[in-house]
């Protein structure tokens, strides 16, 4: 009852701060529209100023035949071809996804062409890359190359009847004339569009994670903002506590039949239902403010429980971030520094500024901290409409930082 009275007494100095309202419950929303808009304006102008789709070409054989189609590839239009030797560069880029896609001449393309065996072009793609993007290349790469099948195939021909007529009679001759030639040559057509010697195979690399697709920005700016914001919530934790010791409650409360542990909890308890509060609301606005505003709303995904769950994990963290701030500050300036540092820092790499799939590819920096924990299970659940089962081990690893934390910060703390 003790812990819980320090709670309510807490929740009545939060809520008549009008500042901290504002922070708790208006900026946020406003982040999500200026960092939705800002990210979707920047989007529409990189996108408009591609006219033409990159084309990474890995020429492995460097020889006439596929100058040839590159040249055609080239004057086709539609792609800007990107030259590239080294095939295992080209698949590290690819990935990584610096590279959406590539086309992979193989090396004995040109002695294939001229012994009439089939030559098979790889249009290999990112999982995530542009669908659209993607089959209007494949179309592209196939035009030309059936094309330059085509017109190797009737040379072909011609070289053929000038071999069959050389050196024979006048009646040979004749008999291998005009007619015999539109005959071999209309063969030819036929075989080509029944077997090409060229032939287009696109694949793409299997990838363990289904991968994210957004229909606005917005999908991206709701939970980051989320995480951003419960965790500022720690910063408010500490500077509660020690208030409470630079008044001198703490003294007076420990002698009460209170654990040290639970007097902790008291003091997070108005914290963390803050932080849900908060949430609620920062979802709500997702769900339907952004609706109000003309703006595509956010979905919540398909497991209501598992969302649940997650925010549920995450606040808690959060006001056990904030018991191992107060445990470190010993000044109400180096609460303001650290706590700032702290919760800014880690959103910034944690994925609340920068989505998660992008931070993915450097390393395992982002994974140190657990705005990043967090952001992932929120993703998976709202952005690929995953379930618990499928974030389990994202919410453990939040869990883990909660214990985490607030064992250090009782372990450390002060209460004088």
């Amino acid at each position: 009852m003790k812990a819980l009275s320090i709670a309510f007494k807490d929740l009545q100095i939060l809520f008549k701060d009008r500042g901290d309202m504002f922070l708790l419950f208006l900026l946020p929303l406003f982040f999500i529209v200026v960092f939705s808009g800002a990210l979707t304006a920047i989007g529409q102008s990189e996108e408009s100023a591609k006219a033409l789709i990159p084309l990474p070409v890995v020429d492995l054989d460097g020889g006439d035949a596929a100058r040839t189609l590159i040249d055609g590839l080239n004057a086709a239009g539609g792609v800007r071809v990107e030259h590239y030797t080294n095939q295992a560069e080209a698949t590290t880029l690819l990935k990584d996804r610096k590279i959406d896609r590539a086309l992979i001449v193989p090396s004995a393309m040109g002695s294939d062409l001229a012994a009439g065996r089939t030559v098979t072009l790889r249009l290999v793609s990112h999982p995530d890359a542009n669908a659209g993007q993607t089959e209007a290349v494949r179309l592209v790469v196939d035009g030309v190359a059936r094309d330059m099948a085509l017109e190797g195939q009737i040379l072909a021909a011609l070289r053929q009847m000038g071999e069959m007529q050389a050196g024979e009679s006048a009646e040979y001759q004749q008999a291998f004339g005009v007619e015999k030639t539109q005959a071999q040559a209309r063969s030819q057509f036929d075989q080509a569009q029944a077997r090409p010697l060229i032939e287009v195979k696109q694949t793409v690399p299997t990838q363990p994670e289904q991968p994210v697709k957004l229909s606005s920005m917005a999908e991206v700016a709701v939970p980051g903002m989320l995480v951003l914001f419960a965790f500022l919530t720690a910063q408010s934790t500490a500077r509660s506590i020690y208030d409470e010791k630079k008044i001198g409650s703490f003294r007076r409360l420990l002698a009460a039949p209170l654990s040290k542990a639970a007097l902790l909890a008291g003091k997070m308890l108005p914290n963390f239902i803050t932080a849900l509060i908060q949430a609620v609301v920062i979802l709500a606005f997702g769900a339907i403010g952004l609706q109000l505003l003309g703006l595509k709303p956010v979905s919540l995904g398909s497991d209501p429980l598992a969302l649940v769950l997650a925010v549920v994990l995450i606040a808690l963290c959060s006001v056990s971030l904030g018991i191992l701030i107060a445990a470190l500050a010993r000044t109400e300036g180096q609460i303001g520094g650290i706590g700032t540092l702290v919760t800014w820092g880690m959103g910034l790499i944690g994925g609340s500024i920068i989505p998660v799939f992008v931070l993915d590819q450097f390393g395992v920096l982002p994974k140190i901290v657990p705005h990043y924990w967090a952001n992932r299970a929120l993703d998976n659940l709202m952005i690929r409409g995953l379930g618990l089962a499928d974030v389990g081990a994202e919410l453990v690893i939040l869990l883990g930082f909660t214990a985490l934390f607030f064992v250090v910060g009782l372990w450390k703390f002060d209460f004088d």
